[in-house]
């Protein structure tokens, strides 16, 4: 094994250890901090967890963007957006019930992704997002933002597990060192998985689709099952729909205002395939208000799918190298 790939290797377990241990530094404190002003779990995953969490998309798709590489830029948020509501919604799902709400599914969030999947497709019809197209995606998230301030609610009594106090400076501290650390691993870990593709001969659409998408999804996994191992379900599915929003509108918005994106006929199917999951996941939420062990099998087999389609193309009858 060359130096490189050692080198690679050793930046993946290190970039490994700070999202695991920024993730739950990160959950514990933003729940006081945002508890302390009377913020609910749904609310707290939709924006702070879920900008938090999307921190890395934001500095990979940009960089991506300035450096002339759009394919890089797309994929990214792309993959990124089927891994989250796939592997890691889906994945959570397997182990517990999650529980969601009307206001999720319908009045916020849920309906308002599949809205904006079905803009973005719309938009890059023609392969290509414009510096006035990343401009209205902005403005539709931070019209978004604006009105889930101003209709915020109390959010009622807390169950005795997730009670927290007042937060403290010593809390703000560890929330900001947590992201921190989660940024962090996920840059470090981006960067390595790159360097590794690169080696394998991958092209930019195959490497920001799947290594990349995946690489800035740590975050969001990590979260997520940190969530999870507390008891705070709750924070799960606002999180990850949030953190898929803020990747759509915020996150390609701003890159294709810095820099307009002209994107490989390749994108075309993977949104098509990110418009399907995110209506099944609507669904899904919406039967019960909750996520079964079931409808989160379907969820990982629909992101499988895709995985495969990307990575062994001939699988599904497409021509050796498609992709690539």
């Amino acid at each position: 094994m060359s130096s490189q790939a050692l080198t690679d290797l050793g930046l993946l377990l290190i970039g490994t250890s700070l999202l695991w241990k920024g993730a739950d530094w990160t959950v514990v404190s933003v729940c006081r901090v945002a508890r302390g002003l009377r913020m609910s779990d749904a609310l707290i995953g939709a924006t702070i967890l879920a900008f938090g969490t999307s921190a890395p998309e934001i500095v990979v798709t940009l960089i991506a963007a300035l450096n002339g590489q759009p394919d890089i830029s797309v994929g990214n948020v792309v993959g990124s957006n089927i891994f989250n509501l796939g592997f890691i919604l889906g994945g959570c799902a397997l182990f517990t019930a999650i529980p969601t709400s009307r206001d999720l599914v319908l009045r916020n969030t849920g309906a308002l992704l599949l809205a904006a999947t079905l803009l973005l497709l719309f938009l890059l019809r023609d392969h290509l997002l414009t510096r006035g197209e990343g401009i209205l995606m902005v403005v539709l998230l931070g019209s978004y933002m604006l009105y889930l301030t101003q209709r915020s609610e109390d959010p009622g009594p807390l169950e005795e597990e997730v009670r927290v106090g007042t937060p403290t400076v010593p809390d703000v501290l560890l929330l900001l060192v947590g992201l921190a650390s989660v940024i962090g691993g996920a840059h470090l870990l981006v960067n390595a998985a790159s360097s590794l593709a690169t080696v394998m001969g991958l092209s930019e659409w195959a490497i920001g689709v799947t290594i990349v998408a995946g690489g800035t999804s740590l975050p969001e996994l990590a979260t997520s099952i940190a969530a999870a191992r507390r008891g705070q379900t709750g924070l799960i599915a606002g999180t990850l729909i949030g953190s898929d929003l803020f990747n759509m509108l915020g996150v390609l918005g701003l890159a294709a205002f810095l820099h307009p994106l002209q994107v490989s006929p390749l994108a075309t199917p993977s949104i098509v395939m990110m418009a399907c999951m995110v209506a099944f996941v609507l669904v899904f939420m919406r039967t019960g208000w909750r996520l079964t062990r079931l409808e989160g099998l379907a969820l990982v087999a629909l992101a499988v799918v895709r995985w495969s389609r990307d990575l062994a193309p001939e699988m599904w009858g497409l021509p050796a190298g498609f992709g690539y």
